[in-house]
């Protein structure tokens, strides 16, 4: 589902990837120009654009886009490019590379797709780096948290909504069994848990354990668990009951105080867009009483504030 609100785009792929070209001639790039075109444009537009430049110049755009582009602009523009699949599986392999680590960033994409995704995320991830999602997982992560990744990409979860009470009931005992009420923690009844439950009966079983224990399990994951492997759980259990409130969540965080975690705000709003950008401004605007339009345009500037407002489309 895409919520990018846009008018009806007129000018052809071929139009856009001759505009693109005559943005880029002569002294200095026309940055404008180029954030108008393609935050305007979606995947299969933008697919068709860079398709149309190369028959037309014979070069590749996302190259032409590296040397014309700088800095946190450039960064967000290429990860546009690419279509969802390819772009996730992008950014985990970044993620991931020993020089530019940033585990948080491969948890949250993995832990927050859905079990299609997953499978999409893996084709291209093979396609694209000729190694395989779970071996670079295998070689990077360690401990529970490898553990936990590995079978979150290699279990098949059900994708419905139907839920089965009882069985909720019995995985919220166990959870209890194997977390608060004994002494350390039984990793491995989490990890099973999570990742072979959808993620309708996940938020079954968190109701559950809260009916039965008195306490919510998210509170039992953190006082049970800690550090990437504690992140990971929770990535699954709030996006099981509400991936908007998470990312309103993460984009908060990545803009609260002083600085701007501009990684983190460029891959949120960026791989959200097409997918569920709109209830994620919605809770944003429920929880901070201020839209993320007007968040993110006091944290960022230029071009780069431009394009991430572009992206989020209208101001509500």
């Amino acid at each position: 589902m895409s919520t990018l609100s846009l008018p009806p785009v007129l000018s052809s792929p071929r139009d856009d990837a001759i505009q693109l070209y005559r943005a880029f001639k002569g002294l200095g790039c026309d940055t404008a120009a180029v954030v108008n075109i393609l935050a305007h444009r979606d995947a299969t537009q933008r697919s068709l654009i860079q398709h149309e430049y190369r028959a037309m110049y014979s070069e590749d755009l996302l190259k032409r886009l590296v040397s014309e582009l700088r800095g946190k602009l450039e960064t967000a523009v290429l990860l546009w490019m690419h279509d969802p699949a390819g772009r996730d599986a992008i950014v985990i392999r970044q993620a991931l590379l020993p020089d530019l680590t940033n585990l948080d960033a491969a948890t949250e994409v993995i832990c927050s797709r859905t079990p299609s995704q997953i499978q999409l995320i893996k084709q291209n991830y093979q396609a694209k780096f000729g190694v395989f999602l779970e071996q670079d997982i295998e070689r990077h992560t360690s401990g529970d948290h490898k553990k936990l990744l590995l079978a979150y990409v290699s279990t098949s979860r059900y994708e419905g909504l139907e839920v089965d009470r009882e069985m909720a009931m019995k995985d919220a005992k166990a959870l209890y069994k194997a977390g608060e009420k004994r002494l350390g923690t039984d990793e491995k009844t989490f990890i099973r848990i999570f990742s072979e439950r959808s993620r309708a009966q996940l938020a079954a079983i968190s109701a559950a354990y809260h009916d039965m224990y008195g306490g919510s399990l998210k509170k039992a994951v953190k006082s049970e668990t800690s550090g990437k492997f504690e992140r990971g759980l929770l990535t699954i259990l709030q996006c099981s009951e509400n991936p908007a409130k998470y990312f309103a969540k993460a984009l908060h965080k990545a803009m609260k105080g002083l600085g701007t975690d501009d990684t983190t705000l460029i891959r949120i709003i960026v791989t959200r867009t097409e997918i569920d950008m709109q209830y994620i401004k919605a809770e944003y605007l429920r929880k901070y009483k201020k839209t993320l339009n007007d968040a993110v345009h006091s944290d960022t500037s230029g071009h780069y504030r431009t394009f991430l407002l572009s992206l989020l489309g209208p101001n509500n």
